[in-house]
């Protein structure tokens, strides 16, 4: 009977340690949001270079839930393309930020998002998402930028402006890492067709 007695409680015991992982597994997926760069690449178009590049983008179940209760949450993808120095800080060439707005609206039930003066809706988050994390055909900078020897380095960064965040929120929010959304700094060296010169 002791025997018995001790294997019902070890079963029972690792029936306990699994549930409570696999609760701690699920819990630790809904909380956390974030923001990683998974691709990146300057494209020559006419006259200029666009930027495409692809996000891995996840929403907390808590920014999901203030996405629909009206919050708009405005991100901002910022590039960055330079001239490495050896013995110096980085030489600047130019510097472009875009606002992304994904909000809802709750009168026709879609989802927005805002590039600019491009306007997209969508009837579930989910799409919304895929769209925010596709960068497409940003436009960057005119090819008689590139005047200096190379090489370059192009910098990627995109992240959640938390200070256009509305002070509406819940007070917990300002404490949530949920909420602080900063995708790595995502470094690349593109390959340039130097512009001709005018003979």
């Amino acid at each position: 009977m002791m025997v018995f007695s001790m294997r019902c409680y070890k079963k029972i015991k690792q029936l306990l340690c699994a549930c409570l992982l696999a609760w701690l597994a699920t819990s630790a997926g809904i909380a956390n949001s974030g923001l990683n760069i998974k691709s990146a690449e300057l494209i020559a178009a006419d006259d200029a270079y666009l930027l495409n590049a692809d996000v891995d983008i996840k929403l907390s179940q808590e920014i999901e839930q203030a996405i629909i209760k009206g919050f708009e949450l405005n991100f901002l993808v910022e590039f960055q393309l330079v001239a490495p120095r050896k013995y110096w800080f980085d030489d600047e060439i130019r510097t472009v930020t875009q606002r992304v707005i994904l909000s809802y609206h709750a009168l026709s039930r879609q989802f927005l998002v805002v590039r600019g003066d491009q306007q997209k809706s969508f009837a579930k988050l989910t799409d919304a998402e895929d769209e925010l994390s596709r960068i497409r055909d940003l436009r960057l900078f005119h090819k008689t930028e590139l005047d200096k020897d190379g090489p370059y380095k192009a910098i990627l960064l995109m992240r959640l402006d938390y200070k256009k965040l509305p002070k509406s929120l819940p007070a917990d929010a300002d404490g949530s890492t949920d909420w602080k959304m900063t995708s790595q700094r995502y470094e690349w060296v593109p390959a340039f067709v130097k512009p001709e010169s005018n003979k």
